[in-house]
């Protein structure tokens, strides 16, 4: 069956990974700020910007079987330098706008068979890492969130997180801006390398497939060994 399904920002990075590997099998909508990337799939784009618009539901089919909220950040910093106001800012990009998309798409979500819900984490919830503590803390919220989410919806509802360690996405490009950074960066992880968006999208696409239907309120680690395995 062609499922409908909902990236929240899809137009580049790990989104637009996931929509390579989907659209010739199922609907793709994609609500996000920009298009340009897009030109060649076969996909209904949304313009949205999370920050400042309602999702307009009229644009969306009755029906959503699978929901990708992939908007996010990364502050880097000692905590002396993150401010209030940059906690609340990450908060607010990584889980608050995800809680308001979820409660204006909740009854087309309820008219799909099981519907599957995908967030995003991070492996710094998971392993306490220095200058994470931001957004570590707006991630963990997602996690708590997913968890419950599921939890009230089985079994109408599957809901996952991924929580991926560093993804070379344009996200990311700060912390891979020379092949030094790059390098140093590869050798922190057990597998020798960083993960690429097609490792997180693989995930995703079989979060929202069938085959993943005995699956729900996970956190699913794709991080290159960092959360469990200590090699160093």
């Amino acid at each position: 069956m062609r499922k409908n399904i909902l990236l929240i920002g899809g137009s580049h990075g790990i989104g637009f990974e996931i929509a390579l590997k989907l659209y010739n099998e199922h609907n793709i909508f994609i609500a996000s700020r920009t298009s340009e990337n897009l030109g060649n799939l076969e996909v209904t784009h949304i313009p949205y910007d999370a920050s400042k618009d309602e999702i307009d539901t009229s644009t969306l089919p009755e029906r959503i079987d699978g929901f990708v909220y992939c908007p996010g950040s990364i502050n880097l910093k000692p905590f002396k330098m993150l401010t209030p106001k940059i906690f609340e800012e990450d908060m607010q990009i990584n889980f608050m706008f995800l809680v308001k998309i979820i409660h204006a798409l909740l009854p087309k979500l309820k008219n799909s068979e099981q519907a599957s819900l995908v967030f995003f984490s991070t492996v710094a919830v998971k392993v306490g890492m220095p200058f994470h503590t931001s957004i570590a803390a707006a991630k963990g919220a997602i996690e708590g969130f997913a968890k419950a989410l599921a939890a009230e919806y089985a079994p109408k509802f599957r809901v996952n997180v991924i929580a991926p360690s560093l993804t070379n996405t344009p996200l990311a490009k700060g912390l891979l801006s020379n092949e030094k950074k790059k390098q140093l960066m590869d050798n922190r992880h057990p597998m020798k390398r960083i993960g690429q968006a097609e490792d997180i999208a693989n995930i995703a696409r079989f979060l929202l497939s069938d085959d993943s239907s005995w699956i729900t309120g996970q956190v699913i680690g794709v991080d290159g060994g960092m959360s469990t395995l200590n090699v160093n």
